[in-house]
């Protein structure tokens, strides 16, 4: 049996995700900071989404509150060469109409992964390095990888499983990474009315009313044991301080990212109680970093050259392109002042970043500091780099997405403003920020990354990688950052099995991913949940809120 960092050993292991039996059945209510963009489990790599699906929609592999990877549709796997796995399925596991869990349906949704149309930040990267699925029985599955691929079990753990015989899909499916063969997917139009949301999951699709609510029902033959909750409605309540009233109201039962200046308050009430944990979400500046013109910039004259691209400056007239210069880079991340930050707007409930997750995590420097503030020297680099006068920027970002997200974009940009960038703010709601990022029509932007592998390679090949559909890099690098030295070694890191030879790989590519300010991350968030007394609750590195996760206390 295979054993690696994540602790892949899988044979024999316990469900970790069995729930606990109802000892008396009752709805939970949970007030929402943030709503799912959709309940298609393959549409949107975006957190909310990805909690949203554990519920319905189950993967082969599971991962607890530490990102630890267990058993969850597959009860073991095993590596039998360096480019295939044996996963064995478990047995006696139906979806919501009935219908039994196989082989098949693992194929099946690896073949929708990338055939969801307009989808804003894909899970292909989770499916790329698949070749070809054998399927040996209806419970045994052979997958092939095209290269060696030690991360696969972990993978696995990030796409949801949908049914086939639901979408009309019987006998063998032929793969391949375009549609394997099938004429159409549902979609998500489908999954959002409920017609395709049929999972493995403990809970069922009930309702979903956008920007009010959605209501899941217990599934009463989930495989693992009757979830603990007859019902869970989650609330979408994107302001805080409404988010916090409805919770002292007793309107909710639990709420996810409480204020952070009433955290205090709510550890000293007698009739609440508050989880937190450090999160692996880092708090990120994207730079456009594509072609000579950048749209939202002004003050640095004629572009060197005609640009060629999507995005804005394809048909607008745009200006010469200052994030092309290491330089100017180096003087925004010189200009910001994270310790500040953390202090005053996030209340001491963050941690600065000095990489694209936090110290320990595997593929992190020992010791990495992140970017000390100096205004004095942001602005002789900006001299040497042609702008002694500054220019003018446009900075993009959610207002209802992360923790204090508008409060840090218009700081930062009185920060930039301090060294000679005239930097005004353009906050906008989560579902027009993405699809305005996707359009790319920010020069600059504030957002943020979890890592769903909880490993090094996560962040790197979604946000500085290369977009590459056939290598997989990029899903997320909407500012279009491009070092092919820096791909190379994502990919030989993808590729490498020692555990020990990987993690250096990693190391040297976050060090010249960091010292050519490609990205510039701000800091990591500190989680937290609030809910009444009677409640318990784990806090998540990966910052999901489960229903599952919230248990009667004993």
């Amino acid at each position: 049996m295979f054993i690696g960092k994540y602790g892949l050993a899988a044979a024999a292991v316990a469900l970790a995700t069995a729930l606990p039996a109802a000892v008396q059945a009752e709805t939970l209510t949970m007030g929402m900071a943030s709503e799912a963009s959709s309940i298609d489990p393959h549409y949107h790599n975006l957190s909310p989404n990805n909690a949203l699906r554990r519920h319905m929609f189950e993967s082969l592999t599971n991962q607890d509150e530490t990102q630890q990877l267990g058993p969850l549709l597959a009860e073991s796997w095993k590596p039998i060469s360096e480019t295939a796995w044996e996963f064995n399925l478990r047995k006696g596991v139906k979806f919501h109409d009935g219908s039994d869990f196989t082989a098949l349906d693992v194929v099946y949704s690896a073949c929708r992964v990338p055939n969801v149309p307009n989808s804003p930040s894909n899970f292909v990267s989770f499916t790329s390095a698949i070749s070809d699925f054998e399927i040996k029985d209806d419970h045994t599955l052979i997958v092939h990888t095209s290269e060696p691929t030690p991360l696969l079990p972990t993978y696995f753990a990030n796409w949801g499983i949908l049914s086939a015989t639901a979408n009309g899909v019987s006998g063998d499916i032929k793969y391949d990474k375009e549609n394997c063969g099938l004429d159409a997917f549902p979609s998500t139009v489908d999954f959002n009315n409920g017609s395709a949301s049929i999972g493995t999951g403990p809970y069922k699709f009930k309702e979903f009313v956008k920007g009010d609510r959605f209501v899941m029902e217990a599934n009463a033959n989930y495989w693992g044991g009757k979830p603990e909750w007859d019902e869970v409605i989650q609330k979408p309540i994107t302001n805080a301080a409404a988010r916090m009233a409805a919770l002292l109201a007793g309107d909710v039962d639990f709420v996810d990212n409480p204020p952070t200046q009433d955290l205090a308050e709510l550890k000293e009430n007698p009739k609440f109680d508050v989880s937190q944990g450090l999160s692996n979400r880092v708090i990120y500046l994207h730079m456009d970093q594509f072609g000579p013109s950048t749209f939202g910039v002004k003050g640095t004259g004629k572009p060197d050259a005609q640009y060629e691209g999507e995005g804005p400056c394809a048909t607008e007239a745009c200006e010469k392109n200052p994030f092309l210069d290491v330089r100017v880079r180096q003087a925004l991340s010189k200009a910001i002042n994270r310790d500040a930050i953390v202090e005053k707007i996030m209340g001491g409930v963050a941690v600065p970043a000095g990489e694209l997750l936090p110290q320990g995590f595997f593929g992190t420097n020992p010791g990495a500091k992140h970017e000390a503030y100096d205004p004095d020297g942001a602005k002789k680099l900006l001299a040497e780099a042609g702008y002694p006068n500054g220019f003018e920027l446009v900075l993009g970002t959610p207002n209802d997405r992360y923790i204090n997200d508008a409060k840090i974009a218009q700081v930062i940009a009185q920060m930039f403003t301090r060294i000679g960038v005239k930097t005004t703010v353009n906050a906008m709601t989560k579902s027009v920020f993405f699809k305005t990022r996707n359009t790319y029509e920010f020069s600059i932007y504030l957002a943020g990354w979890g890592a769903g592998t909880g490993e090094m390679s996560n962040p790197l090949r979604a946000l500085v990688g290369t977009r590459n559909k056939e290598t997989g890099l990029g899903g997320t690098n909407r500012g279009r950052y491009s070092n092919p030295s820096l791909d190379e070694k994502i990919l030989t890191a993808l590729a490498t099995v020692d555990d020990a030879k990987r993690e250096e790989i990693l190391r040297t590519a976050s060090r010249e991913a960091m010292e050519d300010y490609s990205i510039l991350p701000l800091h990591f968030e500190v989680t937290s949940w609030a809910h009444r007394k009677g409640l318990s609750h784990k806090a998540r590195a990966d910052q999901y809120t489960l229903a599952t996760g919230v248990h009667k206390a004993n």
